[in-house]
């Protein structure tokens, strides 16, 4: 998830090969976490969930959207994530440990379409402080 470069025209070029990096941009617009348990404010157990616009590395062009889930492992510093970026010619699924503070590594645990039996990492960085923009740099192998 941390070094493609993407565009628009690489999405139909055909089948991801190993060794090829992917930067897209998610607009963190519907996060929402929940706490389902009787301790209030960020909690063991609390889930977060999201579907979001995807975007181009220059986040102009819309390539599609991501969505998935969060369990809070440990309050105040990460996250246990699995979640779905659906791209025009295929999907890459991931998972890992989103990190409250710094950037994030998870894995890249399968695909479909384009990116069928791809595997490799996913490096999160976000734009700003506010978590309102995150860079996937995705590295497929």
């Amino acid at each position: 998830m941390r070094t493609w470069m993407i565009g628009v025209a690489s999405l139909a070029a055909g089948t991801a090969a190993a060794g090829e990096k992917l930067t897209v941009v998610e607009r963190a617009l519907t996060d929402t976490a929940v706490n389902l348990g009787s301790t209030k404010g960020d909690a063991l157990g609390n889930v977060l969930t999201f579907a979001n616009p995807v975007f181009d590395a220059a986040n102009r062009t819309q390539l599609g959207s991501d969505q998935g889930y969060c369990v809070r492992v440990a309050p105040g510093r990460s996250w246990e994530c699995t979640w779905t970026l659906m791209l025009k010619d295929g999907q890459i699924n991931c998972a890992g440990p989103f990190l409250d503070a710094g950037d994030s590594d998870l894995v890249v645990t399968g695909g479909t379409g384009r990116f069928a039996g791809v595997r490799g990492t996913l490096h999160l960085h976000a734009r700003d402080a506010r978590g309102s923009a995150y860079d996937f740099r995705y590295e497929l192998l």
